[in-house]
């Protein structure tokens, strides 16, 4: 049986592959094609983690809630010692989004354990910071600002909270897992389409599983602002 990558292993592999990609465009010396970059290079930059959402629901059908649950206190140390990892390393700068609430999408509309995950993970940062006090570790609350445009899409300029752009099945979400956004499908004797709306504009959910542009929008002006970020940053200023 194939053994499952940590996610920790999973962000030192993504750093060599993108060394090697520098080094195909010419940005490292030759003779460097499989290291990484001078540590000045990871001092300087800003390191956003936003990971965690496909585990969650990948496994919450075949492990289920209280199972998925147990594993979480390990997801969120694991993200604690991928910041202590890339410090090692020269990195000083970073951005760690919580999980949004997917449970909201029409795709995943059903308890999922994300508050409890978040305070997790939160406490887990809170810990981080105190050793390593020379980075600036940002947690950011893309649960709450998520959360918002699900229960309040008018007051941000949209229509549709949890009702998807993309889909088949109208109603109040329009979403059917049998057919994506896309895909035309064989059901009940007749040919289906999971055609897209033609006011994207208007929705908060493209296709029952991600975000509109539209709604991408007011989730990064959200997190620019600092009004989702702790502890407040210039990390997060315009």
């Amino acid at each position: 049986m194939p053994r499952v990558r940590s996610e920790r292993e999973t962000v030192r592999s993504s750093s060599l592959w993108l060394a090697r990609g520098a080094a195909r465009r010419g940005h490292l010396p030759p003779g460097r094609c499989c290291q990484h970059p001078p540590p000045d290079i990871f001092g300087h930059a800003l390191y956003t983690i936003d990971i965690g959402q496909n585990g969650f629901t990948s496994n919450l059908g075949s492990l289920g809630v209280e199972t998925v649950k147990q594993s979480l206190l390990s997801i969120a140390n694991q993200i604690s010692w991928i910041i202590q990892d890339l410090c090692n390393i020269g990195a000083r700068n970073f951005m760690v989004f919580n999980m949004a609430p997917i449970g909201c999408s029409p795709a995943f509309v059903t308890e999922v354990p994300l508050v409890y995950y978040n305070e997790l993970l939160n406490n887990s940062l809170a810990e981080v910071r105190k050793k390593l006090q020379d980075a600036s570790i940002v947690y950011v609350d893309k649960h709450g600002v998520t959360l918002e445009l699900f229960r309040h899409p008018d007051a941000h300029g949209l229509k549709y909270g949890t009702k998807a752009c993309c889909g088949y099945g109208s109603g109040a979400y329009n979403f059917n897992q049998n057919v994506y956004c896309g895909n035309i499908k064989a059901m009940n004797g007749q040919t289906v389409t999971a055609a897209a709306c033609g006011d994207p504009q208007n929705y908060m959910s493209w296709d029952g599983i991600h975000a509109t542009e539209a709604a991408n929008k007011i989730i990064a002006s959200a997190v620019i602002s600092g009004s989702y970020s702790y502890p407040p940053s210039q990390l997060c200023s315009p």
